[in-house]
């Protein structure tokens, strides 16, 4: 009888207070972004509702036909303000080592601008199979289809809603800006109180889908013999 083989597990991350506590790099590059242009921005604030499209939180800073400018500057400034200041989050190594361990492959999704992400992640010696950034919300279904996401990780609901759109296993972890009821009214299949958690949980998981991949092989046979 030939053995039943089924495909690696992919599982997606968001980058921004799910893999990374962005929080005081960001602090940081907002303070001298109000700095460099005059413009006061409450940075304080800002890192209280992260997740959305930088363009979004300089709105409320910036008139309207300035915020693609200002969104360009902040970019560029980025580097050299934030990339060091932005520890890894509790979990977060160990939470891709459990999808490699499991055979699979990790990627990350995330709506920051795609270079600034690879170089947090440089930075932090976290090495992802692939990473897509300039997706917010429900745009991110379109690179978990590509990559053939099953789960996906994140820490707002926006996240949730990109994970639905993919029919991907919404996995969301409460150290963002989202409490753990707006992430289960959102529609999230597995609330976690943080990433330390996932790696257990991933494993139960893959455990159960093993079981259940036998038993769906095994009726099958009994079907045709």
């Amino acid at each position: 009888m030939a053995l039943m083989t089924f495909p690696a597990p992919v599982v997606g991350f968001d980058l921004d207070m799910t893999l990374i506590d962005s929080r005081p790099g960001i602090r940081a590059c907002y303070q001298a972004l109000s700095a460099r242009t005059g413009t006061y921005v409450d940075a304080d604030l800002a890192v209280t509702r992260l997740g959305p499209p930088l363009t979004e939180e300089l709105a409320n800073w910036f008139p309207p036909e300035e915020v693609e400018e200002i969104a360009d500057l902040y970019r560029s400034m980025y580097p050299a303000y934030a990339v060091a200041a932005t520890p890894a989050m509790p979990g977060a190594r160990e939470a891709i080592e459990a999808v490699r361990r499991a055979g699979g492959r990790a990627i990350v999704v995330t709506a920051k601008y795609e270079p600034n992400a690879k170089l947090h992640l440089e930075h932090l010696g976290i090495e992802p199979d692939a990473v897509i950034g300039n997706l917010w919300a429900e745009q991110k279904a379109q690179a978990l289809r590509e990559h053939g996401a099953t789960v996906y990780v994140g820490d707002h609901i926006g996240d949730v809603r990109g994970a639905r759109l993919a029919q991907a296993l919404s996995v969301a972890v409460a150290t963002g800006p989202c409490s753990v009821a707006e992430l289960t009214e959102a529609g999230a299949d597995v609330v976690l109180d943080d990433l330390t958690r996932f790696a257990q949980w991933f494993a139960d998981h893959s455990d159960h889908r093993d079981h259940r991949d036998d038993s769906d092989h095994r009726s099958r046979e009994d079907y045709e013999g």
